[in-house]
């Protein structure tokens, strides 16, 4: 049985994934929830760390096995998802999930768990520091910009559907406010 997940969501470039590896350093109930993906894997990545990397032809038989807890093709052939083996794993070592996704992943956990969720949007300050973090990545092509930036302003509007908001302006601060967030949540019972 999963007793407590805590989700991390937000457009790309919020900061959630520094967020998340933040946490996952000082909380050692907490393990990292890998996502399945079918986006090439970018040069700092490794399968099965950081994503499964699978076909689109793989992830699309997974999906008809009822595998995935949530799951969204984001861009044409650009799916994402959450195995449901992935969190059965996690819980069975005694291990809290926590969760690096998107914004429409985690409103479908945040359905299925409810209060069992720590659930927290990071939204950057303006959609132009975004804009600029995603150019920093050096990943993105004017295409793929454009198409991140047009979600994450999607995105945005369902910041009311979180429990909590995190602006990641001053990322030091924002480290503090997921901190402090993680500590009450793992409190409670």
């Amino acid at each position: 049985m999963i007793s407590k997940l805590v989700l991390f969501c937000g457009p790309s470039g919020s900061g959630k994934t520094t967020i998340v590896k933040h946490l996952l350093s000082n909380f050692p109930e907490l393990m990292f929830s890998v996502s399945a993906t079918t986006r090439e894997c970018r040069h700092n990545e490794i399968d099965g760390q950081d994503y499964y990397f699978m076909s689109v032809k793989e992830f699309k038989n997974k999906v008809e096995n009822n595998e995935f807890l949530e799951w969204e093709e984001v861009y044409k052939n650009g799916f994402y998802g959450t195995l449901e083996s992935e969190i059965e794993r996690i819980s069975s070592l005694g291990k809290v999930a926590i969760f690096d996704i998107d914004v429409e992943g985690g409103l479908s956990i945040i359905n299925k768990y409810g209060s069992n969720t720590l659930d927290v949007i990071v939204v950057p300050p303006s959609i132009e520091e975004l804009k600029k973090r995603l150019v920093a990545r050096n990943s993105e092509t004017p295409e793929s910009l454009n198409k991140r930036v047009g979600k994450a302003v999607t995105e945005l509007t369902y910041t009311n559907k979180f429990s909590h908001t995190l602006v990641n302006k001053n990322l030091d601060q924002s480290l503090r406010e997921a901190t402090t967030l993680v500590e009450e949540f793992l409190r409670q019972n």
